[in-house]
């Protein structure tokens, strides 16, 4: 996972087609989404999502082949989703919120908070829900999608308590995050991926040691933020479940030793909710970068 640097795929044409084709309407461009999968299955590099499949979930060569082209599409379909959603026809959509009143506990008690969310399902459509949580929000996104989908974006959270926060390569985002929380504002970004410089901790995930990074979580604790683990999947075309556990602050230490302690059960709290999601959603967990320290040595 190392070698992850911050880049998505894509590219400004494509998203433009997809763009035209949800404005008609949104099963059109989930139509298209069936050859560009196949596309992507037979020429992208799919080291890692098949070591996934084939390595860390068991599945044999056929059935893992078959789970990265429904990966695909479930990922296709989340782009869609989104475009759709932040465009202005979220009312073609209906949603789950499990764990919705631990959102509004933080957000009544004014301290700010970190939703750690996942590269999994599609967190971005749980804006349906922040909508009514009264509280400023700051969403973190990798700065190439965010310049991606600035146009939509900027017309979407007009007139709303959204900021978005670029993810930048000179990390100067963590300033960003860190004001946030000063001014006891909500801070959501995802968990399960770093950049290489970030500091992370190895943890045991899915029967392998992997590397997660530690910052966001450091940073809640120190400045005493509660932190809830959230997670929005599709469960069919057009309805998704969101997730969040309650709040919870962790105690920030001087002595390093604890503090160690500390930061090690935060990540494994963290891992194990997603472990948990990952499971049972295994085509929705969209990692297509080498993950497992295990993975160096295949």
């Amino acid at each position: 996972m190392s070698n992850w640097t911050g880049k998505s795929k894509g590219n400004p044409l494509g998203y433009r087609i997809f763009i035209a084709l949800i404005s008609i309407d949104v099963r059109l461009a989930y139509v298209l989404l069936k050859p560009v999968s196949f596309f992507y299955l037979l020429f992208s590099k799919k080291k890692s999502i098949y070591y996934f499949y084939y390595q860390r979930l068991n599945y044999g060569s056929l059935k893992s082949i078959i789970s990265i082209y429904k990966n695909y599409v479930f990922l296709g379909k989340t782009l869609i989703d989104k475009i759709a959603i932040l465009s202005g026809q979220k009312k073609q959509y209906t949603f789950d919120f499990e764990g919705e009143m631990y959102l509004h506990e933080i957000a009544n008690e004014k301290q700010g908070g970190l939703l750690l969310g996942a590269h999994m399902g599609n967190w971005e459509v749980a804006g349906e829900l922040l909508e009514r949580v009264d509280a400023v929000i700051n969403i973190l996104m990798v700065e190439a999608e965010h310049e991606k989908l600035k146009d939509v974006l900027n017309d979407a959270i007009a007139d709303k308590k959204v900021n978005v926060i670029p993810i930048k390569d000179d990390m100067s985002h963590v300033f960003s995050v860190i004001e946030a929380f000063k001014r006891k504002e909500l801070v959501a970004m995802h968990g399960d991926r770093f950049i290489e410089g970030n500091q992370t901790l190895d943890v045991p995930f899915l029967g392998e040691m992997a590397k997660f990074p530690i910052g966001p979580m450091v940073l809640a604790s120190k400045y005493s933020i509660p932190v809830t683990f959230v997670f929005s999947v599709k469960e069919t075309n057009r309805h998704y479940h969101f997730f969040a556990t309650k709040g919870k602050i962790y105690p920030s230490y001087r002595k390093v030793a604890l503090r160690n302690k500390a930061v090690q059960e935060m990540i494994e709290e963290y891992v194990h909710h997603l472990e948990e999601k990952v499971l049972k959603y295994p085509l929705q967990w969209f990692n297509y970068h080498q993950f497992w320290n295990k993975e160096k040595n295949n």
